[in-house]
């Protein structure tokens, strides 16, 4: 009975977004969702205008909605926004158009200095409540910058904007990666002059030396549990692949290729496989490590190298791909089999990292001389460049969402 109902309410819901769905324009790559912000009435208050231009900015960014003029879109979004001294309120509802079915209603009162995160968090949930799907508008994006410079480590947010150094010691810092938790950072650097992998608390912004084996050790990444880092080092002679214990810090090796070198360990969504790039037929490639097994096999992709692969949250596997010289962004679906290249042929793009909503992909895009990142929508829309900032930027490591 339970079941009936549930398919019953289900099939309401999908009449329900059909109705709207119909409706929908197409920018871009992919279909929209029109949105009407201008029954958000904002105060005359610089704080208030900004919370929905952010707002609205995050809608557009998420790839599912576009903004409507006043009066239009198959969605709208009425209530107010007020400031007063440090703290500011929103009153926001949100309803279909055509059918005056409310999505969402919601009240903040806050600080005015959180304005952004405020913002961020109502269009996730926005995203959430018409569409059912993940927003990535309170994710946040971690990268390596030159712009004093040397290769620091910086944080944003996923629109670019509230940019973080979070690193000054003016040597080298590389790799960055996320624990699954979004609280943690892990990376390389050259602080003591020797690579080895540091994290950086930043709740309790405390930075510690945590993987300093003799020789190299880099390509921290942490599996979904939280309970063991894949690491590569050399301090059995030859970069390896290894898995450590969080706790106890117990190695074990995974790879025994003393002609060859490891790289870019990246765990699968269910922590039971690691892609990782290795060059022991000649050139760089990936192959996929059944982490309790140790059973390996390569990807045969296309490309004279292939290399940065990066697990999504669906199962799909990102990685860079050269032809000719240019490097370009591919995703492997294991189901299927197939790979479909997201970046043009005549750009170069690197370093693909993963939005926690399965459709966005953080990039570097290297022009002539000059290095940035872009986000690249896998479903179509033009890429979007998240770094608009003197200096290089590439590595970037997208984080989860927050638990």
């Amino acid at each position: 009975m339970k079941k009936g109902i549930a398919a019953t309410l289900a099939g309401m819901l999908i009449a329900l977004r059909t109705v709207d769905a119909q409706v929908m324009v197409v920018k871009g790559g992919a279909r929209k969702w029109p949105i009407d912000l201008a029954g958000l009435a904002a105060d005359t208050s610089a704080s208030s205008r900004a919370l929905v231009e952010v707002l609205g900015r995050d809608l557009e960014n998420s790839g599912w909605f576009s903004l409507a003029p006043a009066g239009s879109g198959i969605v709208r979004c009425t209530g107010r926004v007020r400031s007063r001294g440090d703290r500011i309120t929103v009153v926001c509802s949100v309803v279909s158009r055509r059918t005056g079915r409310e999505y969402l209603s919601r009240r903040y009162r806050t600080r005015t200095d959180e304005l952004r995160q405020t913002a961020h968090r109502l269009a996730d949930e926005i995203v959430r409540a018409v569409l059912g799907k993940p927003g990535i508008a309170t994710t946040r994006i971690a990268m390596v910058g030159t712009r004093d410079g040397h290769k620091e480590l910086y944080m944003c947010d996923a629109d670019g904007g509230n940019l973080v150094q979070l690193t000054r010691d003016r040597s080298i810092s590389v790799a960055p990666a996320w624990g699954p938790e979004g609280r943690v950072l892990y990376y390389t650097s050259f602080l003591m002059g020797f690579p080895d992998v540091y994290s950086i608390d930043l709740v309790r912004k405390k930075r510690i030396r945590l993987v300093r084996f003799p020789g190299l050790n880099t390509g921290a990444a942490v599996s979904p549990d939280g309970r063991r880092m894949a690491v590569v080092l050399s301090k059995d002679g030859n970069p390896e692949l290894y898995v450590l214990e969080m706790r106890g810090w117990r190695a074990t090796r995974l790879t025994r290729t003393p002609t060859a070198a490891e790289a870019s360990p990246a765990w699968s969504p269910d922590g039971t496989r690691l892609a990782f790039v290795s060059d022991r037929s000649g050139t760089p490639q990936i192959y996929v490590l059944e982490a309790d097994s140790g059973r390996t096999e390569r990807l045969h992709l296309r490309g004279s190298e292939n290399v940065a692969p990066d697990w999504g949250p669906d199962g799909r596997l990102a990685f860079a791909s050269r032809f000719a010289g240019i490097y370009r962004i591919g995703v492997y679906d294991f189901d299927s089999g197939k790979v479909s290249y997201v970046t043009p042929p005549d750009a170069n793009y690197e370093d693909p990292s993963w939005a926690p909503d399965g459709r966005h992909i953080a990039a570097t895009r290297t022009a002539g001389f000059r290095s940035q990142i872009f986000i690249v929508d896998t479903m179509g829309d033009p890429p979007r460049l998240l770094t608009p900032y003197p200096g290089d930027w590439y590595s970037p490591a997208w984080s989860p969402r927050s638990r």
